[in-house]
C-alpha cells in the first residue's frame, strides 16, 4: 500500500507540474495580450496597422453574448507609438482598452503594483513596470506619445501616468501600456474604430467550437484566430515539451511497476510457508486465488484514494507557491519571453487519471500471486 501510496502522489505532482507550467505560460502571453479568441478584420494579423481597423459593431456584439460558451468580451485599439520622456525614447505598445470590460476578461485591476486603476472619465496611462523602469518614470509623471494615426494622420499627446502593471511575461512586461479606449481613439484619429475584439470563454478548452459559433455570426470581411493559429510558435514549443515529458512520465510509470512488483514478489516469499499449508490441508488454488485477488484490489485501491487524497494538498501548496527559478537559468528563461517560475495545476483530471493509471497498472500486476499459486506445489512451497 505504500508503495502504490507514494506511486500516485509522485504522478499526479508531475502532471500537475506539467500542466501547470504550460497553463502559466498560455496565460502570460496569451491570457493578457492576444487573449484565446481574436476577432479583427481579414489580414489585420498579417499587417498590424490602423488601417486595417474595423468599426465598433454592436450588433455583433450582442450576438457574441448570446453564446453560452463565452463569458465575455472587450474591444481594443492597439498600435506602435514612442514613448518619450525628457531625452529618454522607447517603442511601446499602446493599447486602448474598454476598463471596465478588460479588467472583466484580464483582471487587470488586480495587476496594479503602483498607483491607481482608471477612473471614470481619466485620461491617463497605466505602464507595465519594466517600462516604467526603462523611462525613469514614476505615478505622476506626464509621458508624451508619438506616432502615426488612422490613414496617415499625426499622433501625438501627452498624458499622466496613473498606475503601473507587473505581468509574469518580461516581453510583455517592458514594452506595454494602457490608456482608455476614447483617448487612444482620440490620439491616433480613430473615432469608433477598433482594431480586435477579445474574447473570454467559459472553458478555454472548448475553443474550437466556440470559433465555429463565432464565425457564424461574423460578417465575411472579418477574421476569427484562436490563439494557437496567432501564435504557433508558442504551440510548438507546448507540444516538443509534452512529448519530452510524456517520456519522463512514461519512465515514472516504469519505476513505479517495478516497485508494485517487487513488493508483491517479496509478499509471495514471505506467505510461501501460508500458501503451502493451505494447499496441503485440502484448500483449493483457485479459492486462494480470488483471496489473494481481493486483497490485491482492497489494498491497490486504499492506497490509490489515500495517494489522491495526500496530493490535494501537495498540489494545491506549489500552486500558492509555485518553483522560482533563479540565477542564470532565471535570466535564459526570462531571454525567451517565459516567466521564470513552475506553479502546479488544480486541475481534477490530472488526480483522477493518475490515480486511475496507477489503479491499473497494481491491479494488472496483482495477476502474479494468482498465477504462481497456480503453479505452486504444497511439498516444495513448505521447504524451509
Amino acid at each position: 500500500m505504500a508503495s502504490i501510496f507514494f506511486a500516485v502522489l509522485l504522478s499526479t505532482l508531475m502532471s500537475s507540474l506539467k500542466t501547470g507550467i504550460f497553463d502559466n505560460l498560455v496565460d502570460n502571453m496569451v491570457g493578457y495580450y492576444s487573449g484565446y479568441i481574436q476577432i479583427h478584420q481579414k489580414g489585420y494579423w498579417d499587417e498590424q496597422l490602423l488601417d486595417n481597423s474595423q468599426e465598433q459593431n454592436p450588433i455583433l456584439e450582442q450576438k457574441m453574448l448570446k453564446i453560452p460558451q463565452i463569458k465575455g468580451f472587450t474591444s481594443r485599439l492597439e498600435s506602435f507609438a514612442l514613448a518619450s520622456s525628457g531625452d529618454l525614447t522607447k517603442g511601446c505598445l499602446v493599447q486602448g482598452v474598454d476598463p471596465n470590460r478588460e479588467n472583466i476578461i484580464t483582471n487587470l485591476k488586480a495587476k496594479i503594483v503602483s498607483g491607481s486603476y482608471f477612473q471614470q472619465g481619466e485620461s491617463g496611462l497605466i505602464l507595465t513596470e519594466g517600462l516604467l523602469r526603462r523611462m525613469k518614470m514614476k505615478v505622476g509623471d506626464t509621458l508624451m506619445l508619438l506616432g502615426q494615426g488612422y490613414h496617415g494622420a499625426t499622433a501625438a499627446g501627452k498624458y499622466p501616468i496613473v498606475g503601473v502593471v507587473h505581468f509574469g511575461s518580461p516581453e510583455i512586461n517592458n514594452s506595454v501600456l494602457y490608456m482608455p479606449l476614447e483617448s487612444a481613439q482620440e490620439l491616433f484619429g480613430a473615432y469608433g474604430m477598433v482594431t480586435s475584439y477579445i474574447l473570454q470563454l467559459e472553458n478555454r478548452r472548448n475553443i474550437d467550437d466556440v470559433k465555429k459559433e463565432v464565425l457564424k455570426i461574423s460578417d465575411s470581411n472579418l477574421e476569427v484566430m484562436t490563439w494557437e493559429e496567432m501564435m504557433p510558435d508558442i504551440k510548438q514549443h507546448i507540444e516538443v515539451d509534452s512529448a519530452n515529458m510524456m517520456y519522463v512520465q512514461i519512465f515514472l510509470y516504469v519505476l513505479i511497476s517495478f516497485g508494485i512488483f517487487g513488493t508483491l514478489l517479496i509478499m509471495m516469499a514471505e506467505r510461501k510457508y501460508e500458501f503451502g499449508m493451505l494447499l496441503a490441508i485440502g484448500m483449493r488454488k483457485s479459492k486462494i486465488s480470488i483471496l489473494l485477488l481481493m486483497e490485491s484490489i482492497l489494498n491497490v485501491f486504499v492506497a490509490c484514494l489515500l495517494g489522491l487524497l495526500a496530493s490535494i494538498p501537495v498540489v494545491y501548496y506549489f500552486h500558492v507557491h509555485p518553483i522560482r527559478i533563479t540565477g542564470s537559468t532565471a535570466k535564459a528563461y526570462e531571454q525567451f519571453g517565459f516567466e521564470p517560475i513552475f506553479p502546479t495545476s488544480t486541475d481534477s483530471r490530472n488526480f483522477l487519471i493518475q490515480a486511475f493509471i496507477v489503479l491499473c497498472i497494481g491491479l494488472v500486476l496483482s495477476l502474479y500471486p494468482m498465477f504462481q499459486i497456480s503453479k505452486s506445489n504444497p511439498v516444495d512451497s513448505m521447504k524451509r
